[in-house]
């Protein structure tokens, strides 16, 4: 019980924090980032309430797919992106370094049957499925508000391309029936020249020739 409490005040103070900070974050990316570490300290809260699989669906949906796509959306909006530093990377480095490790080392103890039995503190039968449990509730009492979320979803982002394309005096569009109506003397234009007669070299540059008799 103890270590299941400190790891739910660990992550919970971290999903907190994370979702503060991305509010208040002037930068549209560390806004995204923000916004990734509170789906992890999520995904570690739903582990303890043994929902492994909306634990997974955060780490793998909405961390691998749907922040592809808000970094997508903001890179459409044109937003101001912070600068790429020469030797940012190296500077970096040993920071990522250690914040690897330290995660490879939470994820290996989390991972290992002892541990993981320890956070576990529900009993429910060997035949018991959280996913079998989840999708009775989610597609019987809250099937409509699964439904309209989608739409929503769906809205938001045909909204946030439709305001990347507004207000550019260069950018192109296809108008379909402009294209229909195009006719063989709209697209090919022929032009008549004179032709030009050839009196030798000297119409290329080429040294004049003496006439004959001089």
């Amino acid at each position: 019980m103890y270590i299941e409490s400190l790891v739910f005040v660990v992550f919970s103070v971290m999903l907190i924090g994370s979702a503060l900070a991305m509010i208040v974050s002037r930068n549209t990316i560390y806004s995204a980032l923000f916004l990734v570490a509170c789906f992890v300290a999520s995904s570690v809260l739903w582990l303890l309430l043994e929902a492994e699989f909306l634990a997974l669906i955060l780490i793998f949906v909405y961390v691998g797919a749907v922040m592809t796509l808000f970094l997508f959306v903001v890179m459409l909006l044109n937003m101001d992106i912070v600068s790429h530093e020469k030797g940012a990377f190296v500077r970096y480095l040993p920071v990522g370094i250690v914040l690897m490790l330290g995660m490879l080392a939470l994820m290996m103890y989390v991972i290992s049957p002892t541990h993981f039995a320890v956070l576990t503190s529900v009993q429910h039968p060997a035949d018991y499925s959280n996913i079998k449990a989840l999708g009775a509730v989610l597609y019987t009492q809250y099937a409509y508000p699964v439904e309209v979320t989608s739409v929503i979803l769906l809205v938001a982002i045909i909204a946030a391309v439709s305001l990347a394309a507004r207000h550019k005096g260069n950018r192109r569009s296809q108008n379909i029936d402009v294209q229909l109506a195009a006719t063989k003397g709209d697209r090919l234009q022929v032009l008549k020249m004179p032709s030009e007669k050839f009196s030798g070299a000297s119409d290329i540059g080429g040294p004049e020739q003496p006439a004959r008799g001089e």
